[in-house]
């Protein structure tokens, strides 16, 4: 698409109200979709389309209503969402310092994502310090339900992590709590992907390391044992989870090495796990379990690549 095919409406979603589904009801898995303008135009282009709208960064300040705000492309995407996809660094931080505190800096395109959801997605966590000190909102969901935080513990983004949960503080309780629409909050996604550092910081943070993921009530500890990641039961156990928790099948995460090949495992939780809860229910197996979790839209992601 090309930046002068922008339309001067402001008919943006700013999603100010709670991040919780629609009439209360956990909305469906969706498929993250993370590929928001890359196609739209090329860096010489996006630059020449700033200049087109006559955008006089210098004059501050800047007024209420300024053109370039309002400029929109057709994926809902604002110049600095476009600035920040195609890393125009300079024309980023000119916006934000021209819009502190204003409602430009949480516009959402037609995907949910703020400016703050693409810092993240870019792994650019200078302009993401700056969007947060200028007033980002870092609660804002995009159409998966995702916040910046869970996005950067989804990606392993230590950088993007660190710069919003230090300057986030007033608002780190909830955001290690919140579940995106798949049901998982922070430290599940953490747990999947298989970052045991962002884990370890996010039980620091307060995240409970027992949390039950909505789908099938799965906890990390769980989670770590249908992956198949030693590492990740070790420190798990370590920092304290429960081994005798039951997720919504009836099924504790020794159940779940039943039909697996990681002796480790098998052995970690075996040494801990209650002597009743050992045998496995005869009426179920845990194959729907790990289905759930193959089918899962939260796992590793790696088909579209971002920065140059």
């Amino acid at each position: 698409m090309d930046v002068h095919k922008v339309s001067n409406h402001n008919q943006m979603d700013y999603n100010f109200d709670s991040m919780e589904p629609k009439h209360g009801k956990m909305l469906p898995c969706q498929e993250d979709r993370f590929d928001s303008g890359l196609e739209s135009l090329k860096e010489d282009e996006l630059v020449n389309g700033f200049e087109d709208m006559n955008m006089n960064f210098n004059e501050e300040p800047a007024q209420e209503y300024e053109p370039w705000r309002a400029a929109v492309t057709e994926d809902g995407d604002t110049l600095l969402h476009l600035a920040i996809i195609h890393e125009a660094k300079e024309h980023a931080f000119q916006m934000i310092k021209l819009s502190h505190n204003h409602p430009f800096l949480n516009a959402q395109n037609h995907q949910r994502q703020t400016p703050l959801h693409l810092a993240v997605i870019t792994e650019q966590p200078q302009l993401v310090e700056r969007l947060l000190n200028a007033g980002s909102d870092p609660c804002m969901a995009d159409d998966s339900g995702n916040t910046a935080l869970h996005i950067a513990c989804k990606k392993g983004s230590l950088a993007c992590f660190g710069v919003i949960t230090q300057n986030c503080k007033r608002h780190i309780t909830s955001m290690v709590t919140f579940p995106n629409y798949s049901g998982h909050n922070c430290l599940h996604l953490a747990s999947i992907n298989g970052y045991i550092s962002l884990v370890e910081s996010l039980v620091r943070l307060g995240a409970d390391i027992n949390a039950q993921e909505q789908c099938s009530g799965r906890t990390s500890l769980h989670l770590a044992v249908d992956l198949q990641n030693p590492a990740l039961v070790r420190r798990l156990l370590e920092l304290g989870a429960d081994v005798n928790c039951f997720n919504y099948g009836g099924f504790t995460p020794y159940h779940l090495t039943y039909g697996r090949q990681n002796e480790e495992i098998r052995r970690q939780l075996y040494e801990r796990t209650a002597q009743e809860l050992r045998e496995l229910p005869d009426s179920e197996s845990d194959e729907s379990d790990m289905e759930d979790l193959e089918s899962s839209e939260d796992e590793l992601y790696d088909d579209i690549k971002f920065g140059k």
